[in-house]
């Protein structure tokens, strides 16, 4: 009786909430429907997180009219032999699973009155375009806000909504530099920074946006109380989100009490050792040795030589003082060894030593295999591939890529057929207007 009451009083505030709970799916996501109006990474892998786990994603690209069709990422690469195609590109292929792509030119005012009707029937807008350049097509919260105030709007962007620097151009990079963490991390000390160079920013700030975007759309029923409708435009940095992961902790609080914090340390920790990368007989190993009962199983694991038995080494830091005596030693070790050798005996021992794996060494690891993390997908123009499967476990409720990125405006006739009860005709019509 109870669970009936709350399916009905869901209904009436909230009809997502209705359709979720009454969707024959094990998806966590099911019913929730999202337009995705993003380049390349940030807006994308947050779509791609709710796509993974159920919800309906619809892609809008720019069509060939455009000059520059598609994601920007469908021209990024890589590429199979280096040969540019649009279909083909393996970061538009991990960042697109499982979603629906439609082609239109929201640049034309025709364009965007039909992204506002495909809005008005969305849970969820994720975008990552320049704010003033939102605003001047009149795809501000404000506007659309009118259309459908149940709206969330995930607004994904460098230096966020609001601020001196929010107008600013700015990519990935840009954002992670900003933070502080380049001065904290990747670089010798005394040395230039170095290039993070792994869109961290940009996943990061998707990551963030994917959790707290789902957040505002199942409180809606609530914010409903207080506003119409219960939408509202999330607001993400991603310079912000990097400061949080990267610079804060330690450095935020320590500046807080005495003006002080962390530089860059080069390789290895300055208050621990071994903390660092060693090379051995096939590559690297990454060595953390720094309890007591890591650093006696790693003794044990080299054959217990006198100099890793005095008391003086029983002791990180004072190990750390003497780094520059103590990683020749273990080194003379490890290159005799091969480090799926090394981080195995280490290990069996109870100390946290891994392999520094490349990639391909990384793909084929038993470990992921077992997890069932590297999924293979059927695509028509790149044949069956691997691709990464979901990073989170949901046992009731499981997600992953079942669907390859789609191909571009695959899904025109089915989306505007479905969602607006458009004939071909008229599509064809707004085809050779360049529309779409």
């Amino acid at each position: 009786m109870r669970s009936r009451l709350l399916k009905s009083a869901l209904e009436m505030v909230e009809p997502t909430w209705g359709k979720i709970l009454s969707k024959q799916s094990n998806e966590a996501l099911a019913g929730i429907r999202v337009i995705e109006l993003g380049q390349m990474i940030s807006a994308p892998y947050c779509a791609k997180l709710f796509a993974d786990f159920g919800a309906d994603v619809i892609k809008v690209e720019a069509p060939a009219s455009t000059g520059l069709p598609g994601d920007l990422s469908r021209h990024w690469g890589p590429f199979p032999s280096d040969e540019p195609h649009l279909e083909k590109s393996g970061t538009f292929f991990f960042l697109n699973t499982n979603k629906r792509s439609v082609t239109l030119d929201v640049a034309q005012e025709k364009g965007r009155a039909i992204l506002k009707k495909l809005l008005a029937q969305a849970d969820v807008l994720i975008e990552n375009c320049h704010p003033g350049q939102m605003r001047e097509w009149g795809l501000d919260f404000a506007a659309l806000q009118k259309i459908n105030p149940r709206l969330v709007m995930i607004s994904i962007t460098p230096f966020g909504q609001t601020g001196p620097y929010c107008d600013w151009k700015g990519y990935d990079l840009n954002a992670y530099h900003l933070s502080g963490a380049s001065h904290r991390y990747c670089g010798r000390p005394g040395e230039a920074p170095l290039e993070h160079g792994t869109f961290a920013a940009d996943f990061f700030g998707a990551i963030s946006a994917a959790t707290w975007g789902l957040a505002a759309v199942y409180g809606r029923s609530l914010v409903a109380q207080n506003a119409e409708g219960g939408g509202q435009q999330l607001d993400v940095s991603c310079a912000e989100a990097i400061a949080a992961a990267f610079v804060g902790g330690q450095n935020i609080g320590g500046y807080a009490q005495d003006g002080k914090f962390e530089h860059r340390t080069g390789v290895g920790m300055p208050l621990g050792a071994p903390a660092t990368i060693v090379p051995c007989k096939d590559g690297y190993v990454w060595m953390l040795a720094l309890e007591p009962g890591q650093w006696n199983g790693l003794a044990k694991v080299m054959g217990n030589p006198e100099w890793m038995q005095l008391d003086l080494f029983q002791d990180m830091y004072a190990r750390a003082q003497n780094a520059d005596a103590i990683y020749p030693m273990l080194q003379e070790w490890t290159m005799e060894h091969s480090k799926q050798e090394i981080m195995d005996l280490c290990q069996a021992n109870g100390c946290p030593v891994t392999a520094v794996y490349n990639v391909a060494e990384a793909a084929a690891q038993e470990h992921l295999k077992v997890r069932e993390y590297l999924v293979h997908l059927a695509h028509p123009h790149l044949g069956t591939i691997p691709t990464l499967g979901a990073p989170f476990k949901l046992p009731k409720s499981p997600g992953g890529p079942k669907r390859p990125a789609p191909l571009l405006g695959e899904h025109n006739q089915e989306v505007y057929g479905e969602m607006l009860s458009q004939d071909a005709a008229l599509l064809t019509t707004w085809k050779r207007d360049g529309i779409i």
